[in-house]
């Protein structure tokens, strides 16, 4: 069975792959297959962010009684790429290549250093304090 960090590091690493083949069709200006491929990202990791928020953050939170730490940073960092992730389909639509190859730019600063401080800091510690087999179970049925 997986452990919290495993289970979510290779979420991380698939959302990763994911947007890379998005970035490359936009350089090479292939919109029509670029469209496609930013829906699997967006929709894998918005689903990724889904289940830390309903399921990884409230176990940890419950568990732990700490709500005001990575939690909370973690959260507000979602949003942030939530946005981002917007504004990339907005430049997508519109086949702006040079506005969303700097918004991806911004995203992908953002999202490695925050799956940085999640995999060596956040789920280390839900390993730690959560029984990682029922989490993982409870985030797959998302």
């Amino acid at each position: 069975m997986f452990s919290i960090t495993e289970y979510l590091t290779d979420e991380h690493r698939e959302c990763d792959e994911l947007y890379a083949k998005v970035e490359r069709l936009v350089s090479e200006e292939r919109w029509q297959e670029a469209v496609k491929a930013f829906g699997e990202f967006r929709d894998e990791t918005l689903r990724h962010f889904q289940k830390e928020e309903d399921v990884l953050f409230p176990e940890f939170e419950g568990r732990t009684g700490i709500v005001m730490g990575p939690t909370q940073v973690m959260r507000m960092e979602h949003a942030q790429a939530r946005e981002l992730i917007s504004r990339m389909g907005e430049a997508l639509e519109k086949k702006d290549k040079r506005a969303f190859l700097s918004v991806g730019e911004t995203f992908m600063i953002l999202i490695q250093q925050h799956n940085m401080k999640e995999e060596q800091i956040l789920y280390p510690m839900c390993d730690q304090h959560l029984d990682a087999p029922e989490v993982v179970q409870k985030m797959e049925a998302l």
